[in-house]
């Protein structure tokens, strides 16, 4: 009984002093001239899947829940976003040959059911995509890559 307690007393020791370590959380500011909407003609309904599933963690828009607050799960929360915005950023299109690329792999993750992440739908039912939204959204992803072929071949 003794060394039940003692053990216990040290994890929640230790879960007191993990809170001190907290990695930023942050949105960083975003130049609107950047934006996949000014690059790109996103109807509004991709916009919501794009805004309901993608947005936390591929924008400098994140909405920061609650547990992003408590370590240890505040690390795996601020590691996926940093993650996802290196990958994929909304807040900072580019505007050059990767263009395409992105757009392709946006319908390559949603229909493979990649993303979102699992670990984010479980969460945030309203995230998953089903099959018509990952339908549409390939289809709005192949029509943004024949107009970027129209306007600007490569």
């Amino acid at each position: 009984m003794n060394r039940v307690k003692t053990l216990s007393t040290i994890l929640i020791a230790l879960l007191i002093a993990i809170q001190f370590v907290q990695p930023a959380r942050t949105n960083p500011p975003a130049d609107p001239a950047r934006a996949i909407t000014r690059r790109l003609q996103v109807d509004p309904e991709v916009a919501r899947i794009l805004d309901r599933a993608c947005r936390d963690c591929h924008s400098n828009d994140t909405r920061w829940p609650w547990y992003s607050r408590v370590a240890p799960g505040s690390w795996l929360v601020i590691d996926h976003v940093n993650h996802g915005r290196r990958h994929l950023n909304f807040s900072d299109w580019p505007d050059d040959a990767t263009e395409q690329e992105k757009l392709s792999a946006i319908c390559s993750e949603v229909t493979s059911g990649r993303m979102p992440v699992s670990s984010y739908t479980l969460v945030h039912r309203n995230a998953r995509i089903e099959s018509q939204d990952a339908r549409r959204v390939c289809e709005w992803a192949t029509r943004e890559q024949q107009a970027l072929n129209v306007t600007s071949p490569r």
